[in-house]
């Protein structure tokens, strides 16, 4: 958006708006961040996820300088099987989760894909493919970035060959995905490709 259009959303001044951009560390009056807390729930998905890479990239940047680090990123697996879905049972549930996709930390240097992927063998001796990535957030219950990708399974025959980490792994029907994940915690472009599945 330009500084025009952005006044023009929330009801103030260009030069309210040209000023915030000068001093990103300035303190907003109350009423104007109820305007812009309106205007982000109102924006659409893929607004809300420039919004979130951008504020990553800031961030980043901002922990880079001060010779800090970086925030965490994991890679997540969606690995469809026909009418199945691989799931993997962590055996620590302090944040909430218990039933999930496989998923690795993307180490510096690392592609998240290529961690989607080699992630996903060694938790569960399934081969799989990325068929596309399906977007990123920053993961409600954990807090850290999280990268997800659509995956075909090529081979392999599942078990739980991560025992310390997990519990069980498995395939699951699609339509019992529910009973395994609350589908509130499920990120929604998973959800979207999935039904185009059926």
């Amino acid at each position: 958006m330009s500084q025009d259009e952005m006044a023009a959303l929330i009801g103030v001044a260009k030069r309210t708006i040209a000023a915030w951009s000068e001093r990103p560390d300035i303190v907003i009056r109350p009423e104007l961040q109820r305007a812009l807390d309106t205007a982000y729930g109102r924006a659409d998905e893929p607004a809300k996820l420039r919004f979130a890479r951008q504020l990553k990239a800031d961030d980043d940047a901002e922990a880079v300088a001060a010779g800090g680090a970086v925030a965490l990123t994991v890679a997540i697996a969606v690995v469809v099987n026909d009418d199945e879905l691989l799931l993997v049972c962590r055996r620590d549930d302090k944040s909430g989760i218990t039933w999930q996709f496989p998923a690795g930390i993307v180490k510096p240097g690392a592609t998240p894909a290529t961690v989607a992927i080699r992630e996903t063998l060694a938790e569960t001796g399934i081969h799989c493919s990325i068929r596309v990535e399906l977007g990123n957030r920053i993961h409600p219950l954990t807090g850290v970035h999280a990268r997800y990708f659509l995956c075909d399974y090529l081979a392999g025959t599942v078990e739980n060959r991560d025992a310390i980490e997990n519990a069980s792994a498995l395939w699951v029907p699609k339509q019992d995905l529910a009973r395994f994940i609350p589908t509130e915690r499920i990120y929604a472009p998973i959800l979207r490709a999935l039904e185009g599945e059926t």
